[in-house]
């Protein structure tokens, strides 16, 4: 076989295996999306569940998981950028830190159901918060912080050693470099995995089943006292998510409109971690582009 033949077989099975993925994706979302679109409507994504004659929507799951998100990223990504400003601008290479490294390889591969289970002994029994949002929170975050010390460790090694060295020749301190040359060159990654590492989040459902629960209070949108029970605010409070609602109505199956619901909420879902991670390309160009000066 000479080489140009090994060279066009070649072509065609990455282009086959390419082309078999891509149909695979695009038919389950065109799947999702024709089952679910039907259901979706401002009603259905501003309405409560309705467990009784039905009709009911996913209104506070919604909220609940944008709420979920916000605490998540408070945790995660102040932690996850000074980790990764530690490995990749003061940690030397020797045992502790391959040790390290080794360490947030194996949580990144950890089961999020083993990572629930440690939440429920720790954040939900120990520390008496019971099921709540903020348990759930940081449960995703022990899932997500690895992920986001891996991306901002690589986003700040793909820094130039030029630039520090001409920051550092110009009087700087190290700290100053790293604030004001290195974190705004590393930005565009930087934003890129935080908004990855946020999509990760709608999608989680086994963590959130043993920390944040599976009910949710009724919401009062009126009160704004971070303390009530009833508050939407309330970060101690039970929070069911979309993806933990999704599996509970299809497992559970009490209401009649099972089947609308769980497309509704499965389509939107989807579409949700589309356009996080769509928004994360153009953020992370955009901002390349700026800093750049480039087209």
């Amino acid at each position: 076989m000479n080489a140009r033949l090994a060279d066009r077989l070649a072509t065609v099975m990455f282009w086959t295996g390419a082309g078999i993925v891509l149909f695979i994706l695009s038919s389950l979302l065109f799947y999702i999306f024709l089952h679910g679109a039907k259901s979706i409507n401002w009603h259905f994504l501003t309405s409560p569940p309705e467990s009784i004659r039905g009709g009911g929507g996913i209104g506070p799951q919604i909220f609940n998981s944008f709420y979920l998100l916000f605490w998540t990223m408070i945790i995660t990504t102040p932690i996850g950028v000074m980790a990764g400003i530690y490995l990749a601008e003061y940690a030397k290479r020797n045992r502790i830190t391959n040790t390290i490294r080794l360490c947030i390889e194996t949580l990144t591969s950890l089961p999020s159901i083993v990572v629930g289970l440690f939440g429920l002994l720790i954040f939900v029994n120990k520390t008496g918060w019971g099921y709540s949002l903020m348990a759930g929170a940081l449960a995703i975050s022990v899932i997500n912080l690895p992920f986001m010390v891996r991306i901002s460790e690589e986003a700040i090694r793909d820094v130039p050693n030029e630039m520090r060295e001409a920051s550092l020749a110009l009087g700087a301190s190290r700290w100053q470099t790293i604030w004001r040359v290195v974190l705004p060159s590393a930005l565009p990654g930087l934003i890129t995995g935080g908004i990855i590492a946020s999509g990760r989040v709608f999608g989680e459902a086994a963590a959130l089943l043993y920390t944040a629960g599976m009910s949710s209070p009724a919401l009062n949108f009126q009160n704004l006292d971070i303390t009530s029970p009833a508050s939407p605010l309330n970060p101690f409070r039970p929070a069911e998510t979309l993806a933990v609602h999704i599996w509970k109505i299809n497992s559970e199956s009490i209401i009649p409109d099972v089947r609308r619901v769980a497309d509704g909420a499965s389509a939107f879902l989807v579409f949700i971690v589309l356009a996080f991670n769509i928004s994360a390309r153009w953020a992370g160009h955009h901002i390349y582009r700026r800093i750049t000066a480039g087209r």
